[in-house]
């Protein structure tokens, strides 16, 4: 049983993060933060969202800004260890994928937001992820 839609809830927070990078080209983590007062891991779920969308990079100061993708390596395959373990085990928590993936809280929450993009997972009754 589905308890919220997580695609709707990591859609809406890259549309913020797309809406303000599309007037103001590039920002810092912070100041995309500030503007967009989503907290870090809603943050992270956008960022994950649009890098599986190719619409968001990186550059070497740490801004972000809406152009293909640079960071598909990083947070793809990120998101194929979360799949994996949710294969394996069916169901997971956020600190049990965390400890199982050996990624940080920021990693995790960008690859759930490319799986979320991806339509390939729910958060159920337990308050657990799973696989669609």
């Amino acid at each position: 049983m589905q308890v919220r839609g997580i695609t709707t809830k990591f859609g809406e927070n890259a549309g913020k993060i797309w809406s303000v990078l599309y007037k103001e080209s590039r920002l810092k983590k912070d100041k995309l933060l500030e503007i967009t007062q989503l907290n870090i891991n809603d943050f992270f779920t956008g960022v994950g969202w649009l890098a599986k969308e190719n619409k968001i990079s990186k550059d070497h100061e740490d801004c972000y800004k809406l152009d293909n993708t640079n960071l598909e390596t990083e947070i793809g395959t990120n998101a194929g260890k979360v799949w994996k373990i949710l294969d394996i085990w069916e169901e997971a928590d956020f600190s049990t994928l965390k400890r199982l993936s050996n990624l940080n809280d920021n990693e995790v929450h960008s690859a759930l937001g490319w799986l979320g993009k991806e339509d390939k997972i729910i958060i159920n009754e337990k308050q657990k992820f799973t696989l669609k």
